[in-house]
């Protein structure tokens, strides 16, 4: 015990370093999605998160845009437990064969017009685990893809400017 709390103290921190957004770049990116979804969506949009085999960093992400600091319903964008309430669906992960067929059911029970977003590198290309027999790779190998939005995981900030980009197109 004494061995592992001495390397502990000796090594030190060594994860990456990570530059924390400041307060005026959130607002005003925050400012300008609740623009474009003002005059485009009636106020409000409706997200769908979608985990299709990833690892969970890239919810822990997603999940981070609903904490007080990001608070992305301010903006006017929320999640939804149901696909037929969806405008968006945010997938994750590539894909695994046993999560095929249910990520083809959710795109299809969404109501269309829909957006896809492919959120991370693994749902942008399969990752490490491309094709195998335990999985379909990216989610463009599945269902339309309007979006991607690349990081391992993207952060929130990367998170809501990709959502502006998907509605600036």
């Amino acid at each position: 015990m004494f061995n592992i709390i001495k390397k502990t103290l000796t090594t030190g921190v060594v994860t990456e370093r990570f530059k924390t957004p400041s307060d005026a770049d959130l607002e005003q990116l925050g400012i300008e999605i609740k623009r474009h979804i003002d005059k485009n969506f009636y106020g409000s949009i409706a997200i769908r998160a979608v985990d299709a085999g990833s690892c969970n960093g890239c919810e822990l992400e997603i999940h981070a845009l609903n904490n007080p600091y990001y608070d992305i319903e301010r903006f006017g964008i929320h999640f939804v437990a149901s696909p037929r309430h969806a405008d968006v669906l945010l997938v994750t992960g590539p894909v695994s064969r046993h999560m095929q067929t249910a990520l083809l059911r959710t795109y299809e029970a969404t109501p269309n017009p829909k957006w896809v977003v492919a959120v991370g590198d693994c749902a942008a290309c399969g990752g490490e685990f491309g094709v195998s027999y335990a999985s379909c790779g990216a989610v463009s190998s599945v269902i339309p893809v309007d979006m991607v939005i690349a990081g391992c995981p993207p952060t929130p900030l990367a998170l809501l400017s990709g959502l502006l980009g998907l509605m600036k197109k």
